[in-house]
């Protein structure tokens, strides 16, 4: 297996351990212990790690996909409790949601070796939620907690560098999600209103975007050989059914 095979086997079990945790109901839970909605609990718990001192608009710049309006009512609404603190309690929630999911998932501590040694290789290069998220202490030290940190932080690498492809191939993040699998309904969960653009103009630029991603991510992925690749893909595959009940 390539470096870029393996980034795109593993690009949809990082997505979907991501969405995984955040319709966990601890997760929810914690925002409103917070007083905060799921949205600006959302907004905060990714954005807070660039500080409590970034304006909304830089946090816009580095969500990206997500409508710059969406992301300025969460930041504002969040600001109150403290963006930063937020990204603190969130990565604590992440560790332990992983503690109780994980922990006794076979070869875990398997898993969270391969996984360590990809978010170590990767290039934060453009990539500023990666690199802000890849510097804060992990609070939990078990096997399963630091299983969950590291399926965020390969999530944010591979949104930072889909964001990053997307721009240079010349799609907006509007077009990039209605070009995308979801399409529309993807442009308006992160708070994008109609009208959307025609999808079918866009489709063949995302096409060649995504597989651009792949190449792009995959360079982290260099750092396996390629049986420990497969490994990796096959270790996440049992880690997104166990975290989705399969």
């Amino acid at each position: 297996m390539t470096p870029e095979q393996c980034a795109a086997s593993c690009k949809r079990q990082v997505l979907e351990l991501g969405a995984a945790f955040g319709s966990c109901p601890t997760s929810q839970r914690r925002a409103r212990e917070l007083g905060l909605s799921g949205w600006s609990f959302y907004i905060a718990g990714r954005g807070g790690a660039l500080g409590s001192d970034a304006r909304a608009d830089t946090v816009a710049a580095a969500l990206g996909f997500i409508s710059p309006d969406a992301v300025r009512g969460g930041w504002e609404e969040s600001r109150r409790v403290g963006t930063a603190d937020i990204a603190a309690q969130c990565l604590t929630e992440w560790c332990n949601w992983g503690r109780e999911m994980f922990s006794e998932m076979p070869k875990v501590a398997r898993l969270v070796e391969l996984c360590e040694r990809v978010v170590i290789e990767a290039d934060a290069t453009a990539m500023p939620l990666f690199a802000a998220w890849r510097a804060m202490p992990i609070p939990d030290d078990s096997v399963g907690g630091r299983s969950a940190v590291l399926f965020h932080l390969m999530r944010e690498h591979r949104t930072g560098t889909n964001l990053l492809v997307s721009r240079s191939c010349g799609l907006s993040p509007l077009e990039a999600l209605i070009a995308g699998p979801e399409g529309e309904e993807a442009a308006m969960a992160f708070g994008w209103p109609p009208p959307y653009p025609p999808r079918l103009p866009l489709m063949r630029k995302f096409a060649y975007a995504d597989a651009l991603a792949d190449r792009v991510a995959g360079q982290a992925y260099r750092v396996l050989d390629p049986a420990e690749r497969r490994e990796l893909v096959e270790l996440l595959t049992v880690a997104t059914a166990t975290a989705s009940g399969r």
